[in-house]
């Protein structure tokens, strides 16, 4: 199997044992860690393609863990926590993570959203390496490279507000809904709801916006689109 390794970030040993065997029997390669305070340490020791993150933990919580991960990397990211409020997952969408589930879970959905996740990433990877970089206006965004351009200044966006941002310039004047940016950008299986996109559309906005003739604009009652003039 491709893209195969797993880093398992769980303080409770009985569960990340559980979510190890079920991994392992679908023939990834797993390594878990129990502490928050060397997650970072251990993802950049054994280079997963995926994170299963546990929000709760001693030393250091899984959006901190998050937040150091996606400063150096776009590896996806499932969100594994006990909490299910809606707060917790649109900021865990918003920090980065490309998934959420809440314990307790069942071990098929699990394995499906591992590979679904997987499958989705393997695939935007791939069509970003086609791509082209973008021009516009005081603003450059190379999918290559995975940098932003903006009045000189390089930007650092986590991955869904790059792929938001390069989706919207790829397609000047079209209106797309809230759930055809999720199908779009985060997937078919993603399990969230629309507020994510509202909240990448804010961060977008408040990093980029200084009176350009451009702009991402609000159709009301319909959703977004990019509007160079």
């Amino acid at each position: 199997m491709n893209n195969n390794r797993i880093l398992i970030v769980d303080d409770d040993k009985n569960i990340a044992e559980l979510i190890d065997l079920y991994l392992r029997k679908e023939g990834y390669d797993t390594r878990q860690v129990h502490s928050g305070g060397v997650a970072v340490a251990e993802f950049a020791a054994y280079m997963p393609h995926l994170v299963l993150l546990d929000l709760m933990l001693p030393g250091m919580g899984g959006f901190d863990i998050c937040k150091e991960i996606r400063k150096t990397s776009s590896v996806p990211i499932i969100m594994l926590t006990a909490k299910g409020e809606v707060f917790d997952k649109v900021l865990g969408l918003s920090l980065g993570a490309d998934d959420y589930i809440v314990k307790p879970f069942d071990g098929k959905e699990l394995v499906a959203r591992v590979a679904a996740v997987l499958r989705r990433f393997n695939k935007i990877d791939a069509a970003e390496n086609a791509s082209e970089a973008i021009h516009i206006p005081n603003l450059s965004i190379n999918p290559a490279t995975y940098t932003v351009t903006y009045h000189g200044q390089t930007l650092d966006l986590p991955p869904k507000e790059f792929e938001l941002l390069y989706f919207l310039l790829s397609h000047p004047n079209r209106v797309f809904t809230r759930d055809q940016l999720l199908d779009n950008i985060w997937g078919y299986e993603f399990f969230g709801d629309s507020r994510t996109v509202d909240v990448h559309v804010k961060r977008i906005r408040e990093k980029l916006y200084k009176n350009d003739i451009w702009s991402i604009k609000t159709v009301w009652g319909v959703g977004y689109k990019f509007d160079p003039s």
